[in-house]
């Protein structure tokens, strides 16, 4: 599977070189190095100096951007598109678009770049197709000496984070990826822009805004703000569901719906925590009538996201970089994202084909389907020097996987209770 995925991207390297030395980075993303940098990747590979890792990503030539088409392969089917951002924490002053600036990576302000991502999540699985690095206005974007240094391309300009989404968004639909949906956080479901542009190509949304924005109610077009009406909603009109399964079992919340336009296919979603009555808002439109459960699951996928930063970092190095070019940033990243997405491939072809009755419940002799970060730990333990064979390692990762299933399920049976009782 790995030399027919790097067989597909084959064609975006120019020269035979660059081709290898990209193989050797993947692998080497993929394997147990603790520093996912060039200097580790080159010892990795048995390079003598981190020259040829470093000159792949910063001078030699090839299209990172068509390097992405890999990505869609494993992942078919009608899924949702998801936009966010992820910080990376910096030291210094040079690498392109560094700043003090808030980043949900560390909760508050820090020294860090920020990119902005998009994921395409499915039934297959999911995993980051694109992403851009942001570009702060008054400390980049108007100091050309600053853009000089780093590489900054003079066609890039200031831009807020929802206009990179979009284009992202836009390059995704017309190079062929199906999507009815696309959801994403505060920052993007605040820009109207965005959403008006969604609704012109016929892609439905269900975008969270904050509390305080205002929206039109139902017919006689009150403006309110979005939590106004949450408060007077009665209790038959919360209804609670599952929007999926987390690493803790399903995520209930109450749910309800208020419309907000004059036909039926625009409406104002908001999710209650059960427990402490926290409550969350979406801007929801869609080319048609749907139910709420639909509105439901696709606010759910949102999450997707945050699993695939959380498995790209921890897994192949998606901020282990020291790099301070543009460039380098970008290459970098998308080597990192090829590598989550042969993790998400493998993982697809390992799940038990229930094709042919989807139906089946689960046995008891069932094992959990292998994880990213299990199928990660078996790559890297096959490339490293050990008197272990293969099919060892994987009689003892079956066997772990068969005791682990009944402890998720009696897991999973507590958190079903405990939601139905209250």
């Amino acid at each position: 599977m790995f030399d027919r995925a790097m067989a597909r991207i084959a064609g975006r390297f120019r020269r035979v070189e660059p081709r290898s030395t990209a193989t050797a980075f993947v692998l080497g993303l993929l394997s147990g190095v603790e520093r996912k940098n060039c200097w580790q990747l080159a010892e990795q590979a048995g390079h003598d100096r981190p020259g040829a890792m470093q000159r792949l990503l910063r001078s030699a030539r090839w299209d990172a951007d068509e390097v992405r088409s890999y990505m869609l392969d494993h992942l078919g089917g009608d899924g949702v598109l998801i936009v966010d951002e992820t910080g990376f924490l910096k030291k210094g002053l040079r690498s392109a678009g560094v700043q003090r600036q808030n980043t949900g990576t560390a909760g508050r302000i820090e020294n860090a770049q920020v990119g902005v991502f998009l994921a395409y999540a499915s039934s297959r699985g999911r995993a980051l197709i694109d992403r851009r690095l942001y570009l702060p206005k008054h400390t980049w974007c108007r100091d050309p000496d600053r853009r000089s240094g780093s590489g900054v391309p003079e066609q890039v300009e200031f831009a807020t984070k929802p206009r990179p989404a979009l284009q992202m968004i836009e390059a995704a639909l017309d190079t062929g990826y199906s999507s009815s949906w696309v959801t994403g956080d505060e920052v993007h479901g605040q820009d109207p822009q965005l959403r008006s542009v969604l609704e012109a190509r016929g892609i439905g949304y269900v975008l969270a805004v904050a509390c305080t924005t205002k929206v039109r109610i139902n017919e006689n077009r009150t403006v309110l703000q979005a939590d106004t009406p949450a408060a007077s909603l009665p209790q038959d009109a919360w209804h609670r569901q599952s929007a999926g399964a987390g690493a803790k079992g399903p995520r209930h919340f109450d749910w309800a719906w208020v419309q907000t336009g004059a036909d039926k296919n625009r409406c104002l979603l908001i999710r209650r925590n059960p427990v402490t009555d926290e409550l969350a808002f979406y801007l929801c439109w869609s080319p048609g009538e749907v139910a709420l459960s639909a509105l439901v699951r696709v606010a759910g996928t949102r999450w997707c996201i945050e699993e695939c930063f959380q498995a790209a970092k921890g897994q192949v190095g998606l901020d282990h970089y020291q790099v301070r070019h543009w460039t380098s940033w970008h290459r970098h990243i998308t080597l990192a994202m090829l590598a989550l997405a042969f993790l998400a491939a493998v993982a697809v072809s390992a799940a038990p084909d229930r094709s042919t009755d989807p139906n089946r419940p689960v046995r008891s002799s069932d094992p959990i389907d292998l994880t990213i970060p299990e199928i990660r730990h078996l790559i890297g333990r096959l490339f490293r020097p050990s008197t272990t064979p293969p099919h060892r390692l994987l009689a003892w990762s079956i066997w772990r996987r068969l005791h682990q299933a009944p402890a998720r399920r009696a897991h999973y049976r507590r958190r079903l209770t405990s939601h139905s009782d209250t």
